[in-house]
């Protein structure tokens, strides 16, 4: 693979596919390392959960996609 050091799939993972309408989802930022930014570019919401706002990103699939590596590299390298 041409892209192995920005792309990873693991689909012996209990949790895969965690999200759906993707047929390859790139494994690397499983945990998106843009959860905690207030702004980030993926697709997420608020909602309330036990009388708190929270943010889910279950719609997101932003991380996942093998084109966004540079992007978030340059977010986190913009934020830090």
């Amino acid at each position: 693979m041409s892209n192995s050091d920005r792309y990873f799939e693991n689909r012996d993972c209990k949790y895969y596919p965690c999200h759906k309408g993707l047929d390859n989802i790139n494994c690397l930022f499983c945990y998106c390392p843009l959860y905690r930014m207030p702004n980030c570019p993926g697709h997420y919401k608020w909602i309330e959960k036990e009388g708190k706002q929270i943010k889910s990103c279950i719609d997101c699939t932003f991380p996942h996609v093998e084109e966004n590596y540079e992007k978030i590299n340059k977010i986190i390298k913009a934020n830090s």
